[in-house]
Protein backbone atom coordinates (compact mmCIF):
# COMPACT_ATOMS: atom_id res chain seq x y z
CA UNK A 1 0.00 0.00 0.00
CA UNK A 2 1.29 3.89 -1.46
CA UNK A 3 1.33 5.66 1.80
CA UNK A 4 0.03 9.30 0.62
CA UNK A 5 -0.05 12.53 2.42
CA UNK A 6 -3.05 12.61 4.36
CA UNK A 7 -5.64 15.92 4.94
CA UNK A 8 -4.23 16.80 8.33
CA UNK A 9 -0.64 17.03 6.96
CA UNK A 10 -1.84 20.73 5.56
CA UNK A 11 -1.68 21.94 9.13
CA UNK A 12 1.18 22.09 11.66
CA UNK A 13 0.08 19.51 14.18
CA UNK A 14 2.68 17.11 13.46
CA UNK A 15 4.70 15.66 16.16
CA UNK A 16 6.63 13.60 14.25
CA UNK A 17 8.55 13.16 11.07
CA UNK A 18 6.08 11.02 10.23
CA UNK A 19 2.85 12.33 7.66
CA UNK A 20 0.12 12.61 9.61
CA UNK A 21 -1.31 8.99 7.30
CA UNK A 22 0.90 7.18 10.11
CA UNK A 23 0.71 7.38 13.98
CA UNK A 24 4.35 7.31 15.62
CA UNK A 25 4.25 3.36 16.85
CA UNK A 26 3.59 0.09 14.92
CA UNK A 27 1.49 -1.27 17.11
CA UNK A 28 -2.12 -2.53 16.20
CA UNK A 29 -3.54 -1.17 19.36
CA UNK A 30 -3.30 2.28 18.79
CA UNK A 31 -6.33 4.08 18.89
CA UNK A 32 -8.43 7.34 18.88
CA UNK A 33 -11.64 7.88 20.50
CA UNK A 34 -14.71 10.00 21.13
CA UNK A 35 -17.26 8.52 23.42
CA UNK A 36 -20.51 10.78 25.57
CA UNK A 37 -23.06 10.02 27.42
CA UNK A 38 -26.98 12.02 27.88
CA UNK A 39 -29.72 11.48 30.51
CA UNK A 40 -32.76 13.35 31.27
CA UNK A 41 -31.87 12.92 35.39
CA UNK A 42 -34.45 10.65 35.73
CA UNK A 43 -33.13 7.40 35.18
CA UNK A 44 -35.26 6.26 32.82
CA UNK A 45 -33.64 7.23 29.80
CA UNK A 46 -29.96 6.76 29.04
CA UNK A 47 -27.96 7.28 26.10
CA UNK A 48 -24.39 6.48 25.39
CA UNK A 49 -22.43 6.38 22.67
CA UNK A 50 -19.04 7.14 20.35
CA UNK A 51 -16.74 7.06 17.62
CA UNK A 52 -13.01 5.12 16.98
CA UNK A 53 -10.33 5.41 14.67
CA UNK A 54 -7.96 2.72 14.40
CA UNK A 55 -4.53 3.52 12.12
CA UNK A 56 -2.83 0.65 12.29
CA UNK A 57 -5.72 -1.50 12.03
CA UNK A 58 -7.09 0.24 9.44
CA UNK A 59 -10.76 0.71 10.92
CA UNK A 60 -13.18 3.44 11.68
CA UNK A 61 -16.40 2.60 13.91
CA UNK A 62 -18.90 4.00 15.93
CA UNK A 63 -21.82 2.85 18.19
CA UNK A 64 -24.91 4.34 19.72
CA UNK A 65 -26.68 2.66 22.99
CA UNK A 66 -30.05 3.78 24.87
CA UNK A 67 -31.48 1.80 27.53
CA UNK A 68 -35.35 2.68 27.68
CA UNK A 69 -36.53 1.05 30.87
CA UNK A 70 -35.66 -2.72 30.87
CA UNK A 71 -35.14 -2.62 26.65
CA UNK A 72 -31.79 -1.61 25.12
CA UNK A 73 -31.63 -0.83 21.58
CA UNK A 74 -28.10 -0.52 20.14
CA UNK A 75 -26.20 0.56 16.25
CA UNK A 76 -23.17 -0.04 15.53
CA UNK A 77 -21.51 1.03 12.13
CA UNK A 78 -17.90 -0.19 10.74
CA UNK A 79 -15.63 0.53 7.47
CA UNK A 80 -12.29 1.01 6.05
CA UNK A 81 -10.21 4.25 7.39
CA UNK A 82 -8.13 4.95 4.51
CA UNK A 83 -7.12 8.46 5.32
CA UNK A 84 -6.80 10.18 8.86
CA UNK A 85 -8.68 13.76 8.55
CA UNK A 86 -10.91 16.19 10.39
CA UNK A 87 -13.96 14.61 9.05
CA UNK A 88 -14.88 12.04 11.69
CA UNK A 89 -17.90 10.07 9.75
CA UNK A 90 -18.73 6.66 9.39
CA UNK A 91 -21.81 4.70 8.31
CA UNK A 92 -24.72 6.76 9.02
CA UNK A 93 -23.03 8.23 12.20
CA UNK A 94 -20.59 11.55 12.24
CA UNK A 95 -19.14 14.02 14.98
CA UNK A 96 -18.49 17.65 13.97
CA UNK A 97 -16.45 19.95 16.45
CA UNK A 98 -18.16 23.07 16.30
CA UNK A 99 -15.92 24.61 18.81
CA UNK A 100 -12.87 22.40 20.21
CA UNK A 101 -12.92 21.53 23.72
CA UNK A 102 -16.51 23.35 24.36
CA UNK A 103 -19.16 22.43 21.67
CA UNK A 104 -19.63 19.00 19.46
CA UNK A 105 -22.31 17.87 17.35
CA UNK A 106 -23.29 14.51 16.82
CA UNK A 107 -25.52 13.03 13.87
CA UNK A 108 -26.57 9.82 13.66
CA UNK A 109 -29.13 8.01 11.16
CA UNK A 110 -30.56 4.61 11.47
CA UNK A 111 -34.33 3.39 11.60
CA UNK A 112 -34.11 2.08 15.11
CA UNK A 113 -31.83 4.81 16.44
CA UNK A 114 -31.02 8.34 15.66
CA UNK A 115 -30.31 11.66 16.84
CA UNK A 116 -29.01 15.17 16.29
CA UNK A 117 -27.66 16.41 19.39
CA UNK A 118 -25.13 19.30 20.41
CA UNK A 119 -22.77 19.00 22.96
CA UNK A 120 -21.99 22.16 25.37
CA UNK A 121 -19.43 21.85 28.03
CA UNK A 122 -20.47 23.34 31.29
CA UNK A 123 -16.52 23.78 32.65
CA UNK A 124 -13.06 23.59 31.06
CA UNK A 125 -11.98 19.84 29.84
CA UNK A 126 -9.60 18.40 32.61
CA UNK A 127 -6.59 16.20 31.31
CA UNK A 128 -6.43 13.15 33.46
CA UNK A 129 -3.63 11.58 34.83
CA UNK A 130 -1.62 8.98 32.02
CA UNK A 131 -3.36 6.18 32.01
CA UNK A 132 -1.36 2.58 32.39
CA UNK A 133 -2.82 -0.91 33.08
CA UNK A 134 0.02 -4.06 32.42
CA UNK A 135 -0.86 -7.68 31.93
CA UNK A 136 2.76 -9.17 33.19
CA UNK A 137 5.22 -7.18 31.92
CA UNK A 138 3.78 -5.61 28.88
CA UNK A 139 1.39 -2.49 28.74
CA UNK A 140 -1.93 -3.23 27.27
CA UNK A 141 -3.66 0.42 27.96
CA UNK A 142 -1.12 3.24 27.71
CA UNK A 143 -3.52 6.31 26.46
CA UNK A 144 -3.91 10.15 27.78
CA UNK A 145 -7.74 11.45 28.30
CA UNK A 146 -9.30 14.47 28.79
CA UNK A 147 -12.89 14.67 30.15
CA UNK A 148 -15.55 17.19 30.58
CA UNK A 149 -19.36 17.48 31.86
CA UNK A 150 -22.06 19.80 30.12
CA UNK A 151 -25.61 19.53 28.78
CA UNK A 152 -27.00 18.62 25.53
CA UNK A 153 -29.99 19.68 22.98
CA UNK A 154 -31.69 18.34 19.82
CA UNK A 155 -33.42 15.37 19.40
CA UNK A 156 -33.23 12.23 19.59
CA UNK A 157 -35.64 8.83 18.52
CA UNK A 158 -35.29 5.31 19.86
CA UNK A 159 -37.87 3.20 18.29
CA UNK A 160 -40.44 5.60 17.55
CA UNK A 161 -39.91 7.05 20.50
CA UNK A 162 -39.22 10.73 20.30
CA UNK A 163 -37.40 12.84 22.68
CA UNK A 164 -36.93 16.67 22.63
CA UNK A 165 -33.68 17.03 24.43
CA UNK A 166 -33.64 20.53 26.31
CA UNK A 167 -30.57 21.22 27.56
CA UNK A 168 -31.77 22.94 30.79
CA UNK A 169 -32.86 19.13 31.68
CA UNK A 170 -30.49 16.81 29.51
CA UNK A 171 -26.97 16.19 31.02
CA UNK A 172 -23.97 14.25 30.29
CA UNK A 173 -20.63 13.59 30.38
CA UNK A 174 -17.76 12.77 27.49
CA UNK A 175 -14.51 12.12 26.91
CA UNK A 176 -11.45 12.13 24.23
CA UNK A 177 -8.89 9.66 24.94
CA UNK A 178 -5.91 7.54 22.21
CA UNK A 179 -3.04 5.82 22.88
CA UNK A 180 -2.63 2.04 23.17
CA UNK A 181 -5.69 -0.24 24.33
CA UNK A 182 -6.91 -3.59 22.84
CA UNK A 183 -8.36 -3.27 19.84
CA UNK A 184 -9.98 -5.27 16.82
CA UNK A 185 -9.83 -9.09 16.55
CA UNK A 186 -8.06 -10.86 19.80
CA UNK A 187 -4.68 -11.25 20.41
CA UNK A 188 -3.04 -14.42 21.38
CA UNK A 189 -2.57 -14.96 25.26
CA UNK A 190 0.14 -16.27 25.36
CA UNK A 191 1.83 -16.28 29.09
CA UNK A 192 -1.41 -14.54 30.21
CA UNK A 193 -3.12 -17.63 29.43
CA UNK A 194 -0.78 -19.80 32.23
CA UNK A 195 -1.14 -17.09 34.34
CA UNK A 196 -4.54 -15.15 34.36
CA UNK A 197 -5.08 -11.77 36.19
CA UNK A 198 -6.80 -12.25 39.49
CA UNK A 199 -8.62 -9.22 39.14
CA UNK A 200 -9.36 -5.86 38.22
CA UNK A 201 -11.09 -2.51 40.15
CA UNK A 202 -12.08 0.57 38.36
CA UNK A 203 -13.94 3.61 39.11
CA UNK A 204 -14.25 6.59 37.22
CA UNK A 205 -17.05 9.81 38.46
CA UNK A 206 -17.18 12.52 36.83
CA UNK A 207 -20.06 15.05 37.84
CA UNK A 208 -21.59 18.19 37.14
CA UNK A 209 -22.20 20.88 40.05
CA UNK A 210 -24.14 23.93 39.25
CA UNK A 211 -20.35 25.88 40.52
CA UNK A 212 -17.82 23.04 39.73
CA UNK A 213 -16.82 20.10 38.33
CA UNK A 214 -15.70 17.08 39.96
CA UNK A 215 -13.49 14.28 37.83
CA UNK A 216 -12.92 11.20 40.53
CA UNK A 217 -10.60 8.10 38.41
CA UNK A 218 -9.08 5.16 41.22
CA UNK A 219 -8.04 2.38 39.93
CA UNK A 220 -6.78 -0.91 42.18
CA UNK A 221 -4.84 -4.00 41.96
CA UNK A 222 -6.93 -7.30 43.22
CA UNK A 223 -5.02 -6.54 46.97
CA UNK A 224 -5.90 -2.85 46.90
CA UNK A 225 -3.29 -1.27 45.63
CA UNK A 226 -3.71 2.07 44.36
CA UNK A 227 -2.55 2.01 40.34
CA UNK A 228 -4.27 5.37 39.26
CA UNK A 229 -5.36 8.45 41.11
CA UNK A 230 -7.23 11.21 39.53
CA UNK A 231 -9.24 13.83 41.78
CA UNK A 232 -9.70 17.53 40.94
CA UNK A 233 -12.57 20.23 41.21
CA UNK A 234 -12.86 22.71 38.42
CA UNK A 235 -14.77 26.02 38.78
CA UNK A 236 -16.31 28.22 36.21
CA UNK A 237 -13.39 30.30 36.08
CA UNK A 238 -10.89 27.89 35.26
CA UNK A 239 -9.29 27.18 38.90
CA UNK A 240 -8.85 23.78 39.02
CA UNK A 241 -7.90 22.41 42.81
CA UNK A 242 -6.39 18.84 43.62
CA UNK A 243 -8.40 16.91 46.28
CA UNK A 244 -6.16 14.41 47.19
CA UNK A 245 -6.06 10.63 47.27
CA UNK A 246 -9.96 9.44 47.15
CA UNK A 247 -11.32 6.62 49.47
CA UNK A 248 -14.71 5.50 48.40
CA UNK A 249 -17.27 2.73 50.50
CA UNK A 250 -19.65 1.10 48.06
CA UNK A 251 -23.09 -0.15 49.24
CA UNK A 252 -23.78 -3.37 46.81
CA UNK A 253 -26.64 -4.79 46.06
CA UNK A 254 -27.36 -8.22 48.26
CA UNK A 255 -26.18 -10.98 45.74
CA UNK A 256 -24.81 -8.88 43.11
CA UNK A 257 -22.06 -6.82 42.23
CA UNK A 258 -24.35 -3.91 41.74
CA UNK A 259 -23.28 -0.46 43.32
CA UNK A 260 -26.60 0.89 44.68
CA UNK A 261 -24.88 4.02 46.09
CA UNK A 262 -21.66 4.99 46.92
CA UNK A 263 -19.50 7.66 49.63
CA UNK A 264 -16.26 9.49 48.40
CA UNK A 265 -14.18 11.26 50.95
CA UNK A 266 -11.71 13.73 49.28
CA UNK A 267 -9.55 16.31 50.82
CA UNK A 268 -9.39 20.31 49.63
CA UNK A 269 -5.82 21.81 49.10
CA UNK A 270 -6.58 23.46 53.01
CA UNK A 271 -6.76 20.05 54.79
CA UNK A 272 -10.52 20.01 54.62
CA UNK A 273 -12.27 17.00 54.38
CA UNK A 274 -15.09 16.64 51.03
CA UNK A 275 -17.54 14.11 51.10
CA UNK A 276 -19.31 12.96 47.82
CA UNK A 277 -22.81 10.84 48.15
CA UNK A 278 -23.80 9.01 44.98
CA UNK A 279 -26.70 6.93 44.10
CA UNK A 280 -26.90 5.13 41.15
CA UNK A 281 -29.82 5.52 39.19
CA UNK A 282 -30.21 3.63 35.43
CA UNK A 283 -27.18 1.89 33.72
CA UNK A 284 -25.48 0.36 30.51
CA UNK A 285 -23.21 -3.03 31.12
CA UNK A 286 -20.18 -1.36 28.51
CA UNK A 287 -19.61 -4.75 26.89
CA UNK A 288 -23.49 -4.98 26.27
CA UNK A 289 -23.70 -3.27 22.45
CA UNK A 290 -21.06 -0.47 23.12
CA UNK A 291 -18.23 -3.05 22.11
CA UNK A 292 -16.30 -2.73 24.82
CA UNK A 293 -13.99 -5.72 25.84
CA UNK A 294 -16.20 -8.93 26.10
CA UNK A 295 -18.89 -7.73 23.82
CA UNK A 296 -19.94 -11.03 21.70
CA UNK A 297 -21.61 -8.77 18.65
CA UNK A 298 -18.68 -6.32 18.06
CA UNK A 299 -16.09 -5.48 19.32
CA UNK A 300 -13.98 -1.70 18.33
CA UNK A 301 -11.41 -1.79 16.00
CA UNK A 302 -12.60 -5.37 14.84
CA UNK A 303 -12.61 -5.35 10.85
CA UNK A 304 -16.45 -6.42 9.77
CA UNK A 305 -15.68 -5.45 6.21
CA UNK A 306 -16.61 -2.14 4.40
CA UNK A 307 -20.04 -0.39 4.88
CA UNK A 308 -21.24 -2.75 8.07
CA UNK A 309 -23.40 -1.96 10.46
CA UNK A 310 -25.77 -4.02 13.13
CA UNK A 311 -28.50 -3.23 15.12
CA UNK A 312 -29.23 -4.91 18.46
CA UNK A 313 -32.16 -5.22 21.18
CA UNK A 314 -31.52 -6.22 24.35
CA UNK A 315 -33.68 -7.21 26.97
CA UNK A 316 -33.19 -6.62 30.64
CA UNK A 317 -35.91 -8.87 31.96
CA UNK A 318 -33.95 -11.63 30.00
CA UNK A 319 -32.98 -13.92 33.52
CA UNK A 320 -29.83 -14.94 31.44
CA UNK A 321 -28.15 -11.12 31.74
CA UNK A 322 -27.51 -11.08 35.27
CA UNK A 323 -25.29 -13.60 35.20
CA UNK A 324 -22.83 -11.56 32.46
CA UNK A 325 -23.17 -8.41 34.97
CA UNK A 326 -20.18 -9.18 37.45
CA UNK A 327 -17.95 -9.37 34.68
CA UNK A 328 -18.52 -6.11 33.08
CA UNK A 329 -17.39 -2.41 33.75
CA UNK A 330 -21.23 0.03 33.73
CA UNK A 331 -21.98 3.50 33.15
CA UNK A 332 -24.66 4.18 35.58
CA UNK A 333 -26.53 7.74 36.12
CA UNK A 334 -25.09 9.19 38.92
CA UNK A 335 -27.25 11.98 41.06
CA UNK A 336 -24.47 13.24 44.03
CA UNK A 337 -24.44 15.33 46.82
CA UNK A 338 -22.14 17.31 47.78
CA UNK A 339 -22.33 19.89 50.52
CA UNK A 340 -25.55 20.51 50.18
CA UNK A 341 -25.32 20.73 46.32
CA UNK A 342 -26.77 18.54 43.94
CA UNK A 343 -25.08 17.34 41.05
CA UNK A 344 -25.33 14.96 38.06
CA UNK A 345 -22.94 13.01 35.86
CA UNK A 346 -21.69 9.06 35.72
CA UNK A 347 -20.33 6.56 38.36
CA UNK A 348 -18.61 4.13 35.87
CA UNK A 349 -17.69 1.20 37.93
CA UNK A 350 -16.03 -2.36 37.68
CA UNK A 351 -14.95 -5.58 40.23
CA UNK A 352 -13.81 -8.09 38.18
CA UNK A 353 -13.03 -10.64 40.11
CA UNK A 354 -10.53 -10.22 43.56
CA UNK A 355 -10.56 -7.15 45.25
CA UNK A 356 -9.71 -7.33 48.94
CA UNK A 357 -10.38 -3.77 50.22
CA UNK A 358 -14.27 -4.71 48.50
CA UNK A 359 -14.25 -8.52 49.97
CA UNK A 360 -14.29 -10.17 47.02
CA UNK A 361 -12.31 -13.02 47.12
CA UNK A 362 -12.73 -14.21 43.43
CA UNK A 363 -14.40 -14.00 40.22
CA UNK A 364 -17.85 -15.88 41.48
CA UNK A 365 -18.46 -14.92 44.74
CA UNK A 366 -21.16 -12.05 45.43
CA UNK A 367 -21.89 -8.98 48.04
CA UNK A 368 -23.73 -10.67 50.92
Amino acid sequence: MTIKPAPLDEYPVHQSPLSMAQVATSDRNFYDRYYFNAHDRTGDVYLVTGLGVYPNLGVIDAFATVRQGDRQRSVRFSDASDERSLDSVVGGYRVEVIEPLRTVRLLCEHEDLSFDLTWHGSFEAVLEERHMLLDGPRPILDATRFAQVGSWSGTLTVEGTDYSVDPDVWMGTRDRSWGIRPSGDPEPKGRSADEPGEGHWWTYVPLRFDDYALMIIMQESPDGYRTLNHATRTFADGRIEQLGWPRMEVSYRSGTRHPESARIHLTTPSGEPLVVEVETLGYIPLSMGSGYVGDPDWQHGQWKGRGWSLSTAYDFTDPELPAFMPYQTIDHIARATCDGAEGWGMFEHGVLGRHDPSGFVGWTDLAP
